[in-house]
């Protein structure tokens, strides 16, 4: 069924996750564009001139062109921005803004956020469309303790999305006791601005990403938790990981071992994982086909990134390697791919909102 035209803000236009809005949003069905703020350094140029670098080069970093119907627009002040002209705000700052910047647009409208800063909140999901949609019932909660029209929600880590899709169905079907995960993630997950780290991964991999395991171990909990008394009780699965660096462009690899609820065969496993097309984002436009949110390879030398990311318009989690684990109990491995610049931010915030559209709680002012 079509909806109505939803007016949206994009704060943090002028950034890597910011550009990758605007370009998943220009031919949007539901939602529009029509404001766009970031740091007072960019306020009031023309967006295309915000983002011009000192050097001439046009500073778009997303696929294709600045979209022309942003070109023109002006950058507002995000301090200044007034969250009430528009239906919904994404964010794309880093987490200081945010948890400053975010509150005070929530108190009028809502806000889907790729921050971390209002992850762990108590009365915030961590929402991952198909995943953990029930979660949204407590942004009702949220409002009514903040005295708040609108909410925060924000998004999990680009590395945990996609390792949470792949156990969806593990944990549905099988249980899931324990889980050890490597990451080998894309340099874009550091930002533009992490220019060094890139040189530095080159013929390398870095051993250590600041925070990004117990971001990662917290935020699985959440996703996979309970709502109970206005909160949300943790999952009691144990996670253990690693997160690294490689030199990769785009699209986060993982290897996982899951010790499952209990036992399950290899097809099993496989079934549930190429089965998982969550009724709740079939219709939504942002939705990989079917709503089939992995791909299950039997070609031992896939997924790989290069190959892989953009499965679904990079919404799709790749899978493969699927084998039994000796050491854990009731163990499976695999390795998976998923977009951490798509499934991981933007599209991923985008097909959130999609979902609260659809449920009721984001409505037209």
């Amino acid at each position: 069924m079509a909806q109505a035209q939803f007016k949206v803000g994009v704060v943090g236009a002028t950034g890597i996750a910011g550009q990758q809005f605007l370009s998943c949003l220009k031919d949007h069905p539901w939602f529009k564009v029509t404001a766009l703020a970031a740091s007072s350094r960019t306020a009031g140029k023309p967006y295309a001139e915000g983002i011009r670098q000192e050097n001439g080069a046009a500073g778009w970093w997303a696929e294709g062109e600045v979209p022309a119907a942003y070109a023109g627009m002006s950058i507002q002040n995000s301090e200044a921005f007034d969250a009430a002209s528009v239906d919904i705000v994404f964010t794309a700052m880093d987490s200081a803004p945010a948890k400053l910047l975010e509150p005070k647009y929530a108190a009028t409208t809502p806000v889907i956020s790729t921050a971390s800063a209002f992850r762990m909140e108590a009365d915030a999901p961590i929402l991952i469309p198909g995943v953990n949609s029930a979660h949204s019932a407590l942004l009702e909660q949220q409002r009514k303790n903040r005295g708040w029209k609108g909410f925060v929600t924000a998004q999990a880590n680009c590395t945990t999305t996609g390792l949470a899709v792949s156990l969806a169905p593990l944990v549905r079907e099988f249980g899931l006791k324990s889980l050890l995960m490597t990451s080998m993630q894309a340099v874009s997950g550091a930002g533009r601005a992490g220019g060094v780290l890139t040189l530095d991964s080159l013929d390398n991999i870095i051993p250590y990403i600041v925070g990004e395991e117990e971001k990662v171990q917290r935020e699985l909990g959440k996703i996979f938790g309970s709502l109970q008394g206005g909160g949300i009780a943790p999952a009691g699965f144990g996670v253990s990981c690693t997160c690294t660096r490689a030199a990769v462009l785009e699209g986060h690899t993982e290897s996982v071992f899951a010790g499952l609820g209990k036992p399950a065969s290899l097809q099993a496993v496989k079934d549930a994982m190429a089965g998982f097309a969550p009724a709740d984002i079939k219709a939504l436009p942002t939705s990989p086909e079917g709503g089939r949110l992995i791909k299950v390879h039997d070609d031992p030398f896939r997924p790989q990134p290069r190959l892989d990311r953009d499965l679904g318009g990079g919404m799709v989690t790749s899978v493969g390697r699927l084998r039994q684990d000796p050491v854990l109990e009731n163990g499976v491995k695999y390795m998976l791919v998923s977009h951490n610049t798509k499934m991981g931010a933007a599209k991923g915030a985008v097909l959130v909102a999609e979902l609260l559209v659809t449920q009721g709680i984001i409505k037209g002012k």
